[in-house]
C-alpha cells in the first residue's frame, strides 16, 4: 500500500488547498474560491482518497476553469452534488442542480467502464483550477485581456505543480476545442508540458448543441482517452 501522505490523492489536495491567486484581478472578475468550506474539504478527501489514492500516472483531461454549479460548489471540476451522489455514491450536504458539464462526463465516465477504471486512468481537471465570477456569472480565464495577462504567470506555475502529481507527459487532452485549446497549445509550445495536446468537443456544448448526437460523442471520447492509454503502456 502507498503511503497515504504520498499519493496522488495526497499531493492534489494539499496543491489545492494552498492554491491561491496574489494579483488583483481585474475587470470586476471575483474569485469562486469554495476550498475553505468544511463539507467541502471533507468530501473532497473523501473523493480523491476514493478514486487517487495510489501513485499511478494518469492521462491529463484539462478544462477550462470550476464553474458555479459544479467544481465551484463541491470543490471536485466537472462533478455536481447530484454526480457525488448517483456516481460516486458519496453523501454530502450540498445542495443545487445539475450541471451540464458534469451530466456529460458522469455518461462518459460510466461508457469508458465506471468510476473506479475511469478515474484509475485519467484524470479531470482545469487549466485555472480557481474559478471566477463576473456579476454573479460563470467568468472563464481567458473572457478579457486583462485577466489572462494578470492570470498567466499563476496558471503556467500552477499548471506545472499539477503535471508533478503524476501526469503522463506523451499526451493531454483539452476538453473544448476553442479558445481552450488554443491557449492550452500555445502555452505548451513555450513551456512543453506534452508532446501533444489533442482536443475533445467541450461536454456543456454537447450537451447544449448536440444532444442527439451524443452517443456518438460518447463513442469519440471513448476510442481517444483509449488509445491514449495503451499508448502509455
Amino acid at each position: 500500500m502507498p503511503s497515504p501522505h504520498n499519493t496522488f490523492a495526497a499531493r492534489y489536495l494539499s496543491f489545492i488547498s494552498s492554491t491561491e491567486i496574489s494579483v488583483p484581478l481585474p475587470d470586476e472578475t471575483e474569485l469562486l474560491y469554495p476550498y475553505e468550506n468544511h463539507e467541502v474539504q471533507r468530501v473532497m478527501k473523501l473523493y480523491y482518497h476514493k478514486y487517487y489514492g495510489d501513485k499511478q500516472k494518469r492521462i491529463f483531461l484539462i478544462g477550462i476553469n470550476p464553474g458555479r454549479f459544479g467544481g465551484g460548489v463541491t470543490g471536485i471540476p466537472f462533478t455536481d452534488p447530484e454526480a457525488l451522489t448517483s456516481r460516486c455514491f458519496l453523501d454530502h450536504n450540498f445542495t443545487g442542480g445539475r450541471e451540464l458539464s458534469s451530466r456529460f462526463i458522469y455518461d462518459m465516465v460510466d461508457y469508458c467502464g465506471g468510476t473506479d477504471h475511469f478515474f484509475s486512468r485519467y484524470f479531470l481537471t482545469s487549466l485555472s483550477p480557481l474559478g471566477f465570477t463576473w456579476r454573479g456569472k460563470n467568468r472563464n480565464y481567458y473572457d478579457t485581456p486583462a485577466l489572462m495577462k494578470a492570470l498567466k504567470p499563476w496558471l503556467v506555475k500552477s499548471f506545472q505543480n499539477q503535471l508533478d502529481m503524476g501526469a503522463y507527459r506523451h499526451i493531454a487532452f483539452s476538453l473544448g476545442q476553442g479558445k481552450n485549446f488554443k491557449i492550452i497549445t500555445e502555452l505548451n509550445r513555450e513551456y512543453h508540458f506534452f508532446d501533444k495536446i489533442l482536443p475533445l468537443p467541450h461536454p456543456r456544448w454537447i450537451m447544449q448543441y448536440r444532444l442527439k448526437d451524443k452517443e456518438n460523442y460518447l463513442n469519440i471520447y471513448k476510442d481517444e482517452l483509449t488509445k491514449a492509454y495503451e499508448e502509455a503502456e
